[in-house]
């Protein structure tokens, strides 16, 4: 059975509590024994479930192994299901840990295995925990991995991160972004353009993969397509640019900040809708004459993932992208004969379907040339000191993403 992403991160931290920072153990096979010295670095830290995020701390990051690689981590997006993990108490990890999972960087070591990657390579983090040998990844389905395990590290081997006194500490998915360096699967990184903006490619790791590849690979939007997508954060804003990119006619941005909503237009949204002021089903049927063949939910709201079955049209599709709260269930009230002539489809989408190492490099060079805008995805560049009020501030609808760029 797969293994989810919940049980997959509790595990990794049930597995590593018997390893401490300078432990005489012999190095297990299959690791590298030219080790260097593991290194200091900053992060900040989560302690517990509503503790928010710490000022700078400092932790020891192992040295890479088999095919880990070290990445000089010179930009972290703020991504609102960082905020989410440490606010609810959904069991996905323990504390004390390290999150972040929006990553780009600069190569600064490589483990004996890593193939394809080499110092100096820019790179783009994917919380994507991809074997690439199962049927799954076999058959262009990465994103279902059967075997998510094989990219952290094992029963037996020391944890890549944990503090001065040698207290494990989890990293969380892998990657642990909200950080100086980081010690990442090769796996989970994708090779980009040198070029692209480091902020701008963090935010391509999540946000973009999960919103452009919902409307590119899950969606498949065709030209002349009419789209609705509820929320415009940054993964929402990925949707719309995907649909535009993809030729739909029209696109409708739903959201109750018109700040946002007016922003929505830089990136293909042709009408917008503010659901404080008007219901926003009614509004998409009298756009659109009647509905849409797709919509978008990029909240995680169980009202907003039932107004999105509500506007679909004859045919049409509703794609669920938004993490829901731990505790949130949905019931729909179907009429068979209804759904049978409607035909009409409820979808969930994870991660945008995505292939890593195909799109994410696919997404860097369209914003290179300027056909993919994450110039506008990132509002603002903060300090690792600043997280807290940075999502104060993406809370009260102020901004789309933060990125750190200072460590």
């Amino acid at each position: 059975m797969k293994e989810g992403p919940r049980s997959l991160v509790k595990r990794q931290r049930d597995e590593i509590i018997e390893h401490k920072v300078g432990d005489s153990n012999p190095v297990p096979n299959g690791l590298s024994k030219e080790k260097v010295m593991p290194q200091k670095i900053r992060a900040s830290i989560a302690y517990g479930v509503g503790k928010g995020f710490s000022k700078p701390e400092e932790l020891i990051l192992d040295d890479p192994i088999k095919a880990e690689v070290l990445v000089n981590i010179e930009a972290s997006g703020l991504c609102h299901s960082d905020l989410h993990l440490v606010e609810d108490d959904d069991k996905m990890f323990e504390f004390p840990a390290v999150l972040g999972h929006e990553v780009a960087g600069t190569v600064e070591a490589v483990g004996p295995e890593v193939m394809g990657i080499k110092p100096g390579d820019h790179v783009v983090a994917t919380l994507e925990q991809i074997c690439g040998h199962c049927d799954k990844c076999m058959g262009g389905k990465a994103h279902s991995c059967r075997h998510q395990e094989e990219c952290v590290r094992q029963p037996g081997e020391p944890p890549r991160l944990q503090f001065p006194d040698g207290r494990p500490i989890t990293q969380v998915l892998g990657i642990g972004g909200f950080a100086s360096k980081s010690l990442i699967h090769q796996n989970q990184l994708a090779v980009v353009n040198n070029q692209v903006d480091m902020a701008e490619a963090a935010c391509i790791g999540c946000a973009t993969i999960t919103g452009f590849g919902a409307a590119k690979n899950s969606a498949k939007v065709q030209p002349g397509d009419l789209v609705a997508v509820i929320g415009t954060g940054g993964i929402g804003l990925n949707v719309i640019s995907g649909a535009r990119v993809c030729g739909a006619r029209t696109i409708i941005a739903i959201d109750v900040f018109d700040n946002k909503l007016e922003f929505a237009k830089k990136f293909g949204a042709t009408h917008v809708v503010n659901a404080k002021k008007e219901d926003p089903v009614e509004a998409v049927r009298r756009i659109t004459g009647g509905g849409v063949d797709k919509s978008f939910e990029a909240i995680g709201f169980t009202e907003t993932m039932k107004q999105c079955w509500d506007m679909l049209a004859q045919g049409g599709t509703a794609y669920c992208i938004g993490l829901a709260k731990p505790d949130a269930t949905i019931s729909l009230e179907i009429d068979p004969i209804n759904l049978l002539f409607m035909q009409r489809g409820f979808k969930g989408v994870w991660m945008g379907a995505t292939n890593p190492k195909h799109d994410i490099p696919y997404y860097a060079d369209l914003a290179v040339d300027g056909r993919l805008n994450m110039h506008d995805i990132v509002t603002q560049r903060i300090r690792l000191d600043q997280i807290t009020e940075a999502y104060e501030q993406l809370m009260r609808g102020e901004v789309i993403r933060s990125v750190i760029t200072e460590f």
